[in-house]
């Protein structure tokens, strides 16, 4: 297949899609469908679609121009002059949501990051275009129990459709995709719908689209060859881990949903990567906890948010380590740590100018010094495929500055928005620093 014609390809995808959007709009009209069920059929039509695109495609090129494409689309239809017409099929809806953005992004990621696995693809996308379906339809059609959740509250009855379709699909999946034991096939099915439907349910403004496939995609990675046991165990885990901090939430200051969006957030952290590449990570929601205290922002939900910022920092990080073919554990580190340095700031604003640059100055110490000894040596640890120990303490006290100093000096610029932004900061040199050691390890 010649470049016009993947290119045609991809933008009549965008053209089936805006059909796609048109229909349902006059089928809503005419049949009196809510915002919720039309929301939910394009859902569906660009979740089945989105299942071929491995196969549409001779390169893979024209995928991520599709996924550009439909972003670009999909930014249009948030136009006021577009939201109430043909944008309503999307944001009907009361609450605020970026689900249709996300879902764009989350094909994107698990196309690159599945690395032409069938399992590591279908499956993350089939839950995200069916078994979410399920759950919305399903608890808005038939739900009389509820729980709360931070911006309302989700049905029992939508997670249990949404469990049930992803047990099915996951036994599917690993039976005609994968090689994995039947008993295997059984108990990692379970896991991946118990994790799934954790997700799903605890996910806020749209992010189950990302969350949801990204997540299990991950997970599936790191587990289809776990033996029994373990899979067992990591059950067991899960479970306790759950309960446990359920029990102690109230004590920290957090709500039940919070509570379970930290240990699905640091489980997925935990089972997927070995201990040293989680402590930064973790140590970013530890100064979060004194952060939120000590100075509060104005975001209605702060822990969520730092959560799904630690979340699409560790995302980024994996896609571009698999794009550019060098490991990007060390400046996932560099960012985990620029984050924290970051809240910690903000914790210190409160005091006297002395007392927080000298706070500042030993924080920033101390965790560029944990950086370097969690990187280990080349060749092992996070510092793996890139032999740049001379580079390495420079770049982690200079992300250090910037990340401490930046909040020292303008408080006021994180009030709002907060996570994201401290995030951005946190990003800026380790991606610079990344993109110029990999263009001198590379040649490209």
């Amino acid at each position: 297949m010649n470049v016009a014609a993947q290119i045609a390809i991809a933008v009549g995808s965008i053209a089936v899609l805006l059909a796609v959007m048109v229909a349902v709009r006059h089928h809503a009209r005419k049949h009196d469908l809510s915002a919720e069920v039309q929301r939910k059929l394009v859902h569906i039509g660009t979740g089945l679609y989105a299942l071929t695109l491995p196969w549409l495609f001779a390169d893979r090129w024209p995928v991520f121009m599709l996924v550009a494409l439909t972003l670009v689309v999909m930014g249009v239809l948030r136009l006021p002059a577009i939201r109430s017409g043909l944008g309503a099929t999307l944001h009907g809806v009361e609450r605020q949501s970026w689900g249709d953005i996300l879902l764009a992004l989350a094909v994107g990621t698990v196309f690159l990051l599945s690395q032409g696995e069938s399992i590591l693809y279908i499956l993350p996308i089939a839950v995200l275009a069916l078994a979410d379906a399920a759950a919305a339809l399903t608890g808005s059609r038939y739900g009389r129990g509820f729980f709360q959740v931070e911006e309302g509250r989700k049905s029992i009855e939508g997670s249990v459709a949404f469990f049930m379709v992803t047990l099915i699909l996951s036994m599917v999946c690993l039976l005609l995709l994968t090689q994995v034991g039947r008993a295997n096939v059984i108990v990692l099915s379970i896991l991946v719908a118990a994790f799934g439907t954790l997700v799903e349910a605890d996910s806020w403004r749209g992010f189950d689209n990302f969350f949801l496939p990204a997540g299990l995609l991950v997970f599936l990675q790191s587990h289809m060859a776990t033996p029994m046991p373990e899979l067992i165990a990591l059950a067991v885990i899960l479970l306790t881990a759950i309960l446990g901090f359920l029990a102690i939430a109230r004590h920290l200051g957090l709500s039940t949903h919070t509570a379970r969006v930290y240990v699905v957030a640091i489980f997925l952290l935990l089972s997927v990567t070995t201990i040293e590449n989680t402590v930064l990570p973790i140590m970013v929601f530890v100064a979060h906890a004194a952060a939120r205290i000590a100075n509060p922002g104005t975001s209605a939900h702060p822990e969520l948010d730092i959560v799904a910022a630690v979340a699409m920092i560790s995302f980024a990080w994996l896609a571009l380590g698999l794009a550019t073919g060098l490991n990007a554990l060390a400046f996932y580190g560099l960012t985990a740590m620029g984050l924290c340095l970051g809240l910690i700031a903000l914790a210190l604003a409160p005091l006297s100018v002395v007392w927080r640059w000298i706070g500042g100055a030993v924080a920033a110490a101390a965790l560029v010094w944990i950086h370097r000894l969690l990187l280990g040596t080349p060749g092992d640890g996070m510092i793996a495929d890139l032999t740049w120990a001379g580079e390495t303490t420079s770049l982690a006290m200079a992300c250090a500055a910037v990340a401490i100093a930046v909040p020292l000096v303008r408080p006021a610029l994180f009030v709002r928005i907060r996570a994201a932004r401290l995030a951005l900061l946190a990003m800026a040199l380790p991606l610079g620093g990344y993109l110029w050691l990999a263009k001198e390890n590379t040649g490209w």
